[in-house]
Order: structure tokens, then C-alpha cells, then sequence
């Protein structure tokens, strides 16, 4: 048995969970793009994905499992193998006196069960699992790089080969490079050639990590199949290029920028993984807090006005904003882009990249697309006088403007927007919600454990009175008896203790007070403190929250927030 779109429909509709004309437009757009239904409604954020998977477990009648929350035997995993595993979406995870406990995509599938059964000679329990999970889980059967790099590369020193299949072996050598980088989650695959070899490193969660050395004499064929795949030019190597190209990983088709810039000892390349599963963000998966949410979904509902995102280079800021075009973005407005780069491409969005080359700079393309009749305009980044001008007019004429801006809190940036020449009176009319953030690293699920905190922390603690009254607020007078958490270290998380990352977030919302503040060209102090008075969360103790949550660490927290 499969869940069918009809049957979907009749379990979130009836039930009150989705309204049924936001259920038909979500199902009228997975038709015309060809998207998985279930996927679509959880992207626009109609319902949590844990929520709609154990909706559909008791529909099979079977309980939900999460495996990023199992802590799987590779033991037991490998009783299914990993092209069964792929191609039927069935992953076991535990083993105990009962049977073989097994999550499938489809535990409808009794044949299979049978199978199973047949096959261990035991007794099988089908749990349900999304498909994200059973994807996630395949980097579990995969051996290392190093491994798999080594293999190849005696086959290439192997003389008796032919030159077709050396060239053959190169090519596969770099589908593994992307392979192995997608599956381990790398946003970055750095190539840094040095005097007598070439080190390939992946940034992870934000943090570079050394995976690989290759051999010097090979590393210019490798760099000759990137540049062919991105349609580069393979003579020269005394200039910057820039180039892009694609790769499938099962159903995934990923995107990858490439830049390539000479340094003394060769070529360094760096390929940016823009990953199709990264852009299923939603605003729920991102980190806000209900409280926050409700700030954010109030500001999007406004047909004019300015939403602005601040944080430093790579805090996660044009996730923020993809997360809310994707709710706003309908068939009955218009939204238009420009954006340096374009990461993503958007169905049903006019997108621009800004282009130094022919002179369109952020502000020439606003005013270009002011032009287009928008209902609703993204501006990457917001860097000089005139762009600002021109967002904060174009908000003030009927208007809904995303951007963002380089602040180190939420506060800030109306100051920052003063500086730029834009009245008091302008900006305290126009912006809505001021959405400041961080990205922190999630501690790994499957190797998480609590322990007392150190005298280190709590001496951290102690020395700053705004982070003890937070704590004392909460109940937690004695400092001995806290209790947070920390990732072991496992083959899930490559040893680190830490999977995926997560934003801590600022919200300020515009209210009277705060707006009669920024016309008295009140500082960001004096803006900050109204602010708290009126329930706003700081990043800081957000990301406590997070800590007590057993989300990330005390130390994660700190590291962005002061940093």
C-alpha cells in the first residue's frame, strides 16, 4: 500500500491540520513540477515533517522511527544490503528478542517483508521512515575515501593499462571526489596543491577538515576533468576562472560552482556544492522558536514593507530568505531577484545575477526590476547608499522587500541603515521584522550524551551578569547540578561529535515604541534595551536554549556569538 495523493488529503484535510485550498495549490504545483506531494507541503511549511511521518506510520498502522536518532549496529545494518537498502528504501536498525526491527518507506510492502524474513530467519518488525531518512542513512555502509582513492590510483600506476582507461579511471576519480563530498555533506570542496603533494579538504558544518592527499603527478589530471566538466579552459593556468557544472547522486541532481584561481605552487580550486536537498529548508527546520515564528509569519503576511536579514558571510542569511520565498512565492504574485550569485534557481521566480562585467550592479538591477511590476523583491545584500535607497522606496510604494545587511545584532542594523543616508523616519516606516542569526553546529543524534558542566563553563557563566540572571531566571540557582550535552564521536558524524548545523536568532520586530526610538536617531543601545523589555530573545540566550535542549553545545553557542 502507498499513500496516495487523495488519501493524503483525506488525512490532513479532515483532520483540520492543512486547509484544503492550501492542500489543492500545494498539489496543483507538485503536478506541474513533477515534486513529491508530501515533500512540497512540508517545504511551505503547511506541516513539520515528523509530524506528517508519524501520520502516515499510523496510517500503515506501524510506529514512526526517526534513524538519526537510532544509534545503528553496523552489524545489523549490513543484514540488508546497500543496493536493497537504495533501490527499496529499507534500512535495519536494532536487533533484540522480539526480531529484526526494520524502517521502511513503504511498510505496506508485505512481499518484501516476507523476504526479509526469509532471509535473516527471524522475525521482522516494520517501522515506517521517510525517504530523507533512508538517504540519510546509506552514508553508513560507505567506506573511506582514502580507501576508495587508493584502489583507483593503483589501477591507474598499473602499466599494462590503456590510456582510454586511464582516462576512464580519472573521470572516476573525480565523480567519487563529488560523490563522497555530497553524501558527507560538504557545502566547500577545497583542492590546495603544495610543493610535493595536493590536499583535498572539505568544510563541514562550517569547519574545514582534511579528508584526502593525492599524489602530485595526478592532481593536474583531476584539475583537467573539473575544468571540462564546467566547461572551462583547460590551457590556461595563469588566470582566475570561474565555471559550473552538475552531477546526479541517485535521484539528486546537485549543482556545483567552481572557481579556480593560480597560486605558486599550481592551482588551487575550490567547488561550492549548491546540494538540492539543502534547498528544502523550510522556516520550521531552520531553528526559529515558536515565539519568533510568529513575529516572521506576521511580517511576511504584510504586502509592503521591508524584511531584513543580518549576520556575518556564511551565517546562513540566503537560506533565511529562500525559506520565506518559498512560502510567499504564489502564482498570483510576481517576485523578482538580483543576486550575487545565484545560488538557487527558484520555479516561478524571476531571478538576476548581478554581472560586474556588463556594469549591473545590485542597485542598476533593483531599478530594472522596480520596472517588471513586482509584488515582491529579494535583494541579496544590501552594500551601498543607492541599493538601500532604492530598497527602502520601493518598500514604501506598496512593495514587500527582502535583503540583507553585515550587523552584528538586530539592533544594529537600523543604525546602519542611517548610515547609509536613509531618514529615520523612512526606515522606522518601511522595515517590518529584522531577523539577525547564526549558525551553530547540532550535536550527532546518534552519539549524544549529557554531562556536568566544567568549572571552565561555569566560570564563564559567572563573569557575565546578563548570562547568570538568564540562568537564574530559569530556575537554575545552583550551577552544579546543569546538566548539558555533547556528541561522542562515531561513524555517522565522521568522529566530531557534531551533524548538521543549526541558526540562533534575533528577532526584532517593529513596534510603536521601537519605531519612535529610531525617529529620535536613538542608538542601537537604547533600541536594544526597549526591545528586551518587550520579550525579545537575544542570540545568546537562544542559543542557551538550544544548549538545555541538548541541541548544541555551550561552547558552539559562544563561538558564534562572540566571536
Amino acid at each position: 500500500m502507498q499513500i496516495t495523493d487523495s488519501k493524503l488529503k483525506e488525512m490532513l484535510v479532515q483532520s483540520g491540520l492543512i486547509a484544503e485550498a492550501d492542500f489543492d495549490s500545494a498539489a496543483k504545483e507538485a503536478r506541474e513540477q513533477a515534486k513529491n506531494l508530501a515533500d512540497l507541503l512540508v517545504e511551505k511549511d503547511l506541516i513539520r515533517d515528523n509530524q506528517l511521518n508519524q501520520l502516515i506510520a499510523n496510517e500503515f498502522n506501524v510506529s514512526y522511527v526517526n534513524l538519526q536518532q537510532e544509534k545503528i549496529d553496523e552489524a545489523v545494518l549490513n543484514l540488508v544490503p546497500e543496493l536493497v537498502a537504495k533501490r527499496k528504501g529499507v534500512i535495519a536498525f536494532a536487533r533484540d528478542k522480539e526480531g529484526i526491527k526494520v524502517g521502511m518507506t513503504n511498510p505496506g510492502d508485505l512481499e518484501m517483508v516476507h523476504l526479509l524474513q526469509k532471509q535473516f530467519g527471524d522475525k521482522v518488525i516494520p517501522y515506517y521512515t521517510g525517504q530523507k531518512d533512508i538517504v540519510e542513512s546509506l552514508v553508513l555502509y560507505k567506506s573511506s575515501l582514502q580507501e576508495e582513492f587508493s584502489k583507483i590510483i593503483s589501477e591507474i600506476n598499473d602499466k599494462k593499462k590503456a590510456k582510454e582507461d586511464h582516462d576512464d579511471l580519472f573521470i572516476k576519480l573525480v565523480d567519487l571526489l563529488l560523490q563522497y563530498g555530497y553524501q558527507n555533506k560538504a557545502s566547500d570542496i577545497h583542492i590546495e596543491p603544495y610543493a610535493r603533494k595536493t590536499l583535498v579538504r572539505f568544510r563541514i558544518d562550517g569547519i574545514m577538515h582534511d579528508v584526502l592527499e593525492i599524489p602530485k603527478n595526478l592532481s593536474d589530471f583531476i584539475i583537467a576533468r573539473i575544468k571540462i566538466m564546467a566547461k572551462m579552459r583547460t590551457d590556461e593556468h595563469r588566470s582566475a576562472q570561474d565555471g559550473k557544472l552538475v552531477f546526479k547522486s541517485g535521484d539528486d541532481k546537485i549543482d556545483v560552482r567552481v572557481s579556480i584561481v593560480p597560486v605558486t605552487q599550481g592551482e588551487n580550486l575550490v567547488l561550492r556544492v549548491l546540494a538540492d536537498k539543502n534547498r528544502r529548508f523550510s522556516l520550521n527546520d531552520l531553528g526559529i522558536n515558536d515565539k519568533d515564528l510568529v513575529k516572521i509569519n506576521q511580517a511576511i503576511r504584510n504586502p509592503h514593507g521591508m524584511i531584513l536579514v543580518t549576520g556575518p558571510t556564511g551565517s546562513g542569511k540566503t537560506t533565511t530568505l529562500y525559506a520565506i520565498l518559498k512560502i510567499l512565492n504564489k502564482r498570483e504574485v510576481h517576485i523578482a531577484t538580483i543576486e550575487d550569485p545565484v545560488e538557487y534557481d527558484i520555479e516561478g521566480v524571476s531571478q538576476i545575477q548581478v554581472d560586474t562585467k556588463t556594469n549591473l550592479t545590485f542597485a542598476k538591477g533593483l531599478r530594472a526590476i522596480v520596472r517588471q511590476d513586482p509584488d515582491i523583491i529579494m535583494v541579496g545584500e544590501i552594500r551601498d547608499e543607492e541599493t538601500a535607497g532604492i530598497a527602502i522606496n520601493s518598500a514604501l510604494t506598496g512593495h514587500l522587500v527582502l535583503s540583507t545587511l553585515h550587523t552584528n545584532d538586530a539592533p544594529t542594523t537600523i543604525p546602519r541603515l542611517l548610515d547609509m543616508g536613509i531618514e529615520p523616519f523612512l526606515a522606522a516606516s518601511t522595515v517590518n521584522v529584522v531577523i539577525a542569526q547564526r549558525l551553530v553546529r547540532v550535536i550527532c543524534e546518534k552519539c549524544r550524551s549529557a554531562y556536568a558542566i566544567s568549572e571552565e563553563e561555569k566560570n564563564i557563566i559567572k563573569s557575565d551578569p546578563n548570562l547568570l540572571k538568564y540562568f537564574k531566571d530559569r530556575g537554575h540557582n545552583n550551577l552544579d547540578k546543569i546538566l548539558f550535552y555533547k556528541g561522542n564521536g562515531c561513524k555517522v558524524c565522521s568522529n566530531t561529535g557534531f551533524s548538521g548545523r543549526l541558526g540562533v536568532f534575533e528577532i526584532l520586530e517593529m513596534t510603536d515604541k521601537i519605531r519612535e526610538q529610531i525617529v529620535k536617531n536613538s542608538s542601537s543601545g537604547e533600541i536594544m534595551k526597549i526591545a528586551r523589555s518587550q520579550g525579545m530573545t537575544t542570540m545568546l540566550e537562544d542559543g542557551i536554549e538550544k544548549v538545555f535542549n541538548g541541541i548544541t553545545t555551550f561552547s558552539e553557542v559562544f563561538r558564534v556569538t562572540r566571536e
